[in-house]
């Protein structure tokens, strides 16, 4: 099982010398790769009357793709994944090709975390529709794949038309692996169905054993092998004790997790020092 951490995006701060100093940091402490989330817009509460989403306009969030470019120049055993991209408030193309960037650049070291979004007030901004979300996100899954396996594409499809062009310089992995982070049934009988890996936000009733069951039974009704199918897990350290953390660490073990990341986010940590001490007790904890 990989051992990560998840990038404290609002907790973190500005400062490029402190997100240098914390991608450093994770490096040296043995963690494989980093998540980080992906927000463009954060939306002001008082213009929205009960607002109850965790992230908002206060909210200090690095864009993913930069951010892995940056860390990857200063860290560069690492690898990287968004979780998540959210896919259709973003143009397909555009996606596909900061995504090969990112892959050049961390020589293969990058998986592209995605997901359909929740918040109406980023797809307004970014011009796009966030009533047909859904079905434009298999959609854009394809024509990256295509746009990362073949030099010059011809692709018309409901919602994107390409004629006789390409990206270049092409990722490294091709392709480029697609994980769907996701939280509904129907998410992630998407994810066991199309994509390689599987990023879960939170359980379906009946907890991570039900819902992990019901994956593995999606996947062989897509033809699909469960075990070479990916599952991130998250061990949430910003809370608890060691006890809870090895706990933690073999529950998702014994569920098939090929990847496991730390989260030191919603513990009150502030500032990369505080996150990087408390990766290095966890990581002392998994080492003994």
């Amino acid at each position: 099982m990989q051992i990560g951490v998840v990038f404290p995006q609002t907790q973190i701060g500005a400062d490029v010398g402190g997100v240098r100093a914390y991608a450093q940091a994770v490096q040296e402490l043995g963690y494989e790769h980093v998540l980080a989330a992906d927000h463009v817009l954060g939306a002001d509460p008082a213009a929205y009357p009960g607002w109850d989403r965790p992230y908002t306009s206060e909210s200090n969030i690095h864009e993913p793709f930069a951010l892995f470019a940056f860390m990857a120049g200063v860290a560069p055993r690492l690898a990287f994944a968004p979780s998540v991209i959210i896919l259709p408030q973003r143009q397909a193309v555009l996606v596909a090709k900061q995504a090969a960037a990112v892959d050049v650049l961390t020589n293969g070291r990058f998986r592209l975390g995605v997901g359909i979004g929740w918040n109406p007030v980023e797809f307004e901004g970014l011009g796009m529709s966030f009533k047909n979300r859904a079905r434009r996100f298999e959609e854009q899954i394809d024509l990256m794949r295509r746009l990362w396996t073949e030099p010059v594409i011809n692709y018309q499809g409901q919602y994107h038309t390409v004629t006789a062009a390409g990206i270049n310089p092409p990722p490294v992995q091709r392709p480029i692996p697609i994980w769907i982070g996701a939280s509904a049934e129907a998410a992630m009988k998407r994810a066991a169905r199309i994509a390689d890996g599987f990023m879960p936000l939170r359980p379906l009733e009946g907890g991570w054993s039900a819902t992990m069951e019901k994956v593995r039974g999606w996947l062989r009704e897509a033809g699909r092998d469960p075990a070479s199918f990916g599952i991130e897990g998250r061990l949430n350290a910003g809370t608890g004790a060691p006890d809870d953390w090895r706990k933690a660490v073999e529950e998702w073990r014994g569920l098939g997790a090929s990847h496991l990341s730390v989260n030191t986010a919603n513990g009150g940590l502030s500032g990369p020092d505080a996150h990087v001490e408390r990766l290095r007790a966890v990581r002392q904890v998994l080492e003994s």
